[in-house]
Protein backbone atom coordinates (compact mmCIF):
# COMPACT_ATOMS: atom_id res chain seq x y z
CA UNK A 1 0.00 0.00 0.00
CA UNK A 2 1.26 3.37 -1.05
CA UNK A 3 -2.03 5.78 0.58
CA UNK A 4 0.32 8.56 1.52
CA UNK A 5 2.82 9.05 -1.09
CA UNK A 6 4.11 12.48 -2.05
CA UNK A 7 1.34 13.56 1.35
CA UNK A 8 2.84 15.40 3.99
CA UNK A 9 1.36 14.93 7.32
CA UNK A 10 1.37 16.45 11.01
CA UNK A 11 1.30 14.52 13.81
CA UNK A 12 1.31 16.22 17.49
CA UNK A 13 2.19 14.06 20.13
CA UNK A 14 3.52 11.82 17.85
CA UNK A 15 6.92 10.61 20.10
CA UNK A 16 5.44 7.64 21.13
CA UNK A 17 2.35 5.21 21.33
CA UNK A 18 -0.59 5.94 18.84
CA UNK A 19 1.12 8.51 17.41
CA UNK A 20 4.38 7.42 16.66
CA UNK A 21 3.01 3.64 15.43
CA UNK A 22 1.01 6.30 12.69
CA UNK A 23 4.40 8.09 11.57
CA UNK A 24 6.36 4.96 11.17
CA UNK A 25 2.88 3.75 8.84
CA UNK A 26 2.81 6.59 6.91
CA UNK A 27 6.60 6.64 6.29
CA UNK A 28 6.36 2.87 5.33
CA UNK A 29 3.44 3.99 2.86
CA UNK A 30 5.45 6.65 1.49
CA UNK A 31 4.25 9.62 3.28
CA UNK A 32 6.55 11.99 4.86
CA UNK A 33 5.87 13.12 8.47
CA UNK A 34 6.38 15.84 11.12
CA UNK A 35 5.75 14.69 14.86
CA UNK A 36 5.69 16.61 17.85
CA UNK A 37 6.24 16.51 21.06
CA UNK A 38 7.55 17.69 24.86
CA UNK A 39 9.64 15.30 26.02
CA UNK A 40 13.35 15.57 25.05
CA UNK A 41 13.83 11.70 25.63
CA UNK A 42 10.60 10.78 23.69
CA UNK A 43 11.90 12.92 20.62
CA UNK A 44 15.86 11.12 20.76
CA UNK A 45 13.66 8.01 20.62
CA UNK A 46 11.24 8.75 18.09
CA UNK A 47 14.19 9.95 15.60
CA UNK A 48 15.94 7.37 16.28
CA UNK A 49 12.88 4.99 14.75
CA UNK A 50 11.80 7.33 12.14
CA UNK A 51 15.32 8.61 11.53
CA UNK A 52 16.64 11.91 9.17
CA UNK A 53 12.78 11.61 7.05
CA UNK A 54 10.62 13.24 9.09
CA UNK A 55 10.52 16.49 11.03
CA UNK A 56 11.11 16.09 15.01
CA UNK A 57 9.39 19.59 16.54
CA UNK A 58 9.99 20.08 20.26
CA UNK A 59 6.58 21.58 21.01
CA UNK A 60 3.99 22.60 23.81
CA UNK A 61 0.43 22.45 22.79
CA UNK A 62 -0.41 24.59 26.07
CA UNK A 63 1.39 27.09 25.27
CA UNK A 64 0.18 30.09 22.67
CA UNK A 65 4.29 30.43 21.96
CA UNK A 66 4.53 26.64 20.65
CA UNK A 67 1.43 27.38 19.04
CA UNK A 68 2.83 29.83 16.85
CA UNK A 69 6.09 28.44 16.18
CA UNK A 70 4.29 25.35 14.94
CA UNK A 71 2.43 26.80 12.07
CA UNK A 72 5.94 29.02 10.82
CA UNK A 73 7.97 25.44 11.08
CA UNK A 74 4.82 24.03 9.02
CA UNK A 75 5.61 26.79 6.63
CA UNK A 76 9.54 26.10 6.25
CA UNK A 77 8.17 22.28 6.25
CA UNK A 78 5.34 22.86 2.99
CA UNK A 79 1.50 22.59 3.00
CA UNK A 80 -0.29 19.72 4.86
CA UNK A 81 -1.91 16.72 3.28
CA UNK A 82 -2.91 15.21 6.70
CA UNK A 83 -3.44 16.64 10.39
CA UNK A 84 -3.43 14.17 13.09
CA UNK A 85 -4.47 16.33 16.63
CA UNK A 86 -2.93 13.56 19.27
CA UNK A 87 -1.49 15.86 21.65
CA UNK A 88 -2.95 15.49 25.40
CA UNK A 89 -2.39 14.20 28.50
CA UNK A 90 -4.42 12.53 31.18
CA UNK A 91 -5.15 12.84 35.29
CA UNK A 92 -6.90 10.88 37.74
CA UNK A 93 -8.48 12.12 40.58
CA UNK A 94 -11.66 12.76 42.87
CA UNK A 95 -13.84 15.27 42.16
CA UNK A 96 -13.12 17.07 45.37
CA UNK A 97 -9.17 17.19 44.27
CA UNK A 98 -9.91 18.98 41.48
CA UNK A 99 -7.91 22.42 41.49
CA UNK A 100 -8.08 25.74 39.42
CA UNK A 101 -4.32 25.14 38.27
CA UNK A 102 -5.09 21.24 37.37
CA UNK A 103 -8.67 22.41 35.81
CA UNK A 104 -6.58 25.34 33.84
CA UNK A 105 -3.70 23.24 33.02
CA UNK A 106 -5.75 20.14 31.18
CA UNK A 107 -8.34 22.36 29.27
CA UNK A 108 -4.76 24.37 28.25
CA UNK A 109 -3.54 21.35 26.91
CA UNK A 110 -6.50 19.03 25.71
CA UNK A 111 -8.91 21.74 24.39
CA UNK A 112 -7.52 25.27 24.18
CA UNK A 113 -4.40 23.81 22.49
CA UNK A 114 -5.86 21.74 19.53
CA UNK A 115 -8.14 24.71 19.18
CA UNK A 116 -5.70 27.35 17.93
CA UNK A 117 -3.32 25.02 16.78
CA UNK A 118 -6.03 24.34 14.32
CA UNK A 119 -7.03 27.73 13.79
CA UNK A 120 -3.11 28.42 12.94
CA UNK A 121 -2.40 25.58 10.77
CA UNK A 122 -5.75 25.91 8.85
CA UNK A 123 -4.68 28.53 5.85
CA UNK A 124 -1.85 25.47 5.67
CA UNK A 125 -3.96 22.29 4.72
CA UNK A 126 -4.10 21.65 1.37
CA UNK A 127 -7.67 21.59 -0.88
CA UNK A 128 -9.25 17.91 0.10
CA UNK A 129 -6.77 17.61 3.36
CA UNK A 130 -7.82 15.06 6.08
CA UNK A 131 -8.21 16.30 10.07
CA UNK A 132 -8.18 13.73 12.46
CA UNK A 133 -8.27 14.22 16.22
CA UNK A 134 -7.61 11.79 19.30
CA UNK A 135 -10.83 11.64 21.62
CA UNK A 136 -11.33 9.01 24.59
CA UNK A 137 -13.71 6.37 25.86
CA UNK A 138 -13.84 7.77 29.01
CA UNK A 139 -15.82 10.91 27.47
CA UNK A 140 -19.00 8.09 27.70
CA UNK A 141 -17.59 5.82 30.43
CA UNK A 142 -18.53 8.26 33.16
CA UNK A 143 -15.65 7.21 35.76
CA UNK A 144 -16.06 8.74 39.41
CA UNK A 145 -12.24 9.36 38.45
CA UNK A 146 -12.29 11.08 35.10
CA UNK A 147 -13.87 13.77 35.40
CA UNK A 148 -11.85 16.91 34.10
CA UNK A 149 -10.12 14.38 31.58
CA UNK A 150 -13.41 13.70 29.89
CA UNK A 151 -14.57 16.86 30.21
CA UNK A 152 -11.81 17.63 27.58
CA UNK A 153 -12.29 14.72 25.66
CA UNK A 154 -16.05 15.70 25.12
CA UNK A 155 -14.74 18.83 23.85
CA UNK A 156 -12.94 17.99 21.48
CA UNK A 157 -15.72 15.91 19.80
CA UNK A 158 -17.82 18.59 19.94
CA UNK A 159 -15.22 20.96 18.11
CA UNK A 160 -14.48 18.29 15.45
CA UNK A 161 -18.21 18.48 14.62
CA UNK A 162 -18.17 22.03 13.84
CA UNK A 163 -14.70 22.17 12.69
CA UNK A 164 -16.45 19.06 10.11
CA UNK A 165 -19.21 21.96 9.08
CA UNK A 166 -16.34 24.98 8.44
CA UNK A 167 -13.94 23.01 6.78
CA UNK A 168 -16.20 20.76 4.18
CA UNK A 169 -16.38 23.87 1.95
CA UNK A 170 -12.41 23.53 1.29
CA UNK A 171 -13.04 19.48 0.89
CA UNK A 172 -11.49 19.12 4.10
CA UNK A 173 -13.00 16.11 6.27
CA UNK A 174 -12.25 16.39 10.16
CA UNK A 175 -13.18 13.07 12.45
CA UNK A 176 -12.46 11.53 15.97
CA UNK A 177 -10.90 8.80 16.81
CA UNK A 178 -11.60 7.32 20.14
CA UNK A 179 -9.36 4.50 21.72
CA UNK A 180 -9.99 2.71 25.37
CA UNK A 181 -7.40 0.79 27.12
CA UNK A 182 -4.43 1.34 24.43
CA UNK A 183 -1.37 -0.18 25.46
CA UNK A 184 1.06 2.61 25.93
CA UNK A 185 2.56 5.02 28.36
CA UNK A 186 -0.10 7.20 28.32
CA UNK A 187 -0.87 6.08 32.32
CA UNK A 188 2.33 6.43 33.13
CA UNK A 189 1.90 9.21 35.67
CA UNK A 190 0.66 6.68 37.84
CA UNK A 191 2.18 4.24 40.22
CA UNK A 192 2.70 0.90 39.09
CA UNK A 193 0.38 -1.12 41.33
CA UNK A 194 -2.45 1.65 40.99
CA UNK A 195 -1.70 1.80 37.14
CA UNK A 196 -2.33 -2.23 36.80
CA UNK A 197 -5.36 -2.39 38.79
CA UNK A 198 -6.57 0.24 36.57
CA UNK A 199 -6.15 -0.77 33.20
CA UNK A 200 -6.77 -4.76 34.84
CA UNK A 201 -10.24 -3.49 36.03
CA UNK A 202 -11.26 -1.56 32.70
CA UNK A 203 -9.44 -4.86 30.50
CA UNK A 204 -12.21 -6.88 31.94
CA UNK A 205 -15.12 -4.57 30.83
CA UNK A 206 -14.38 -4.96 27.38
CA UNK A 207 -15.83 -7.50 25.38
CA UNK A 208 -12.62 -8.50 23.57
CA UNK A 209 -11.10 -8.72 26.93
CA UNK A 210 -7.67 -7.39 25.90
CA UNK A 211 -6.12 -3.70 25.66
CA UNK A 212 -5.49 -2.47 22.28
CA UNK A 213 -2.19 -2.08 20.57
CA UNK A 214 -0.84 1.24 19.52
CA UNK A 215 -0.64 0.27 15.98
CA UNK A 216 -4.22 -0.66 15.83
CA UNK A 217 -5.86 2.77 17.15
CA UNK A 218 -3.15 4.32 14.63
CA UNK A 219 -4.52 2.19 11.61
CA UNK A 220 -7.84 3.86 12.21
CA UNK A 221 -6.40 7.03 12.31
CA UNK A 222 -4.58 6.46 9.31
CA UNK A 223 -7.67 5.32 7.50
CA UNK A 224 -9.44 8.78 8.23
CA UNK A 225 -6.42 10.49 7.09
CA UNK A 226 -6.38 8.51 3.84
CA UNK A 227 -8.55 8.48 1.05
CA UNK A 228 -10.16 5.44 1.79
CA UNK A 229 -12.22 7.76 3.97
CA UNK A 230 -12.84 10.15 1.45
CA UNK A 231 -16.44 10.54 2.20
CA UNK A 232 -16.16 10.49 5.64
CA UNK A 233 -16.33 13.62 7.71
CA UNK A 234 -18.21 14.67 11.21
CA UNK A 235 -18.00 10.91 12.02
CA UNK A 236 -16.65 9.00 15.61
CA UNK A 237 -14.71 5.64 15.25
CA UNK A 238 -14.29 4.27 18.60
CA UNK A 239 -11.27 1.75 19.42
CA UNK A 240 -12.38 0.48 22.37
CA UNK A 241 -12.51 -3.58 21.92
CA UNK A 242 -16.46 -2.83 21.97
CA UNK A 243 -16.25 -1.05 26.14
CA UNK A 244 -18.73 1.68 25.41
CA UNK A 245 -20.85 0.57 21.83
CA UNK A 246 -22.42 3.40 22.05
Amino acid sequence: MARFSDKRILITGGTSGMGLAGAQRIQAEGGRVAVTGRNASRLQYANSVLHDNALLLRNDASLEADIDALGEAVEKWGKLDGLWLNAGYAELGELESVTAEAFNAMMNANVRGPMLQLARLSPLLNPGASVVVTSSSSTYEGAATTSLYAATKGAIVAMARSWATALAPRGIRVNVVIPGPIETHFRDFMPETARQQFESFIVSQVPLKRAGKAEEAAAVALFLLSSDASYVTGSQYAVDGGLVRY
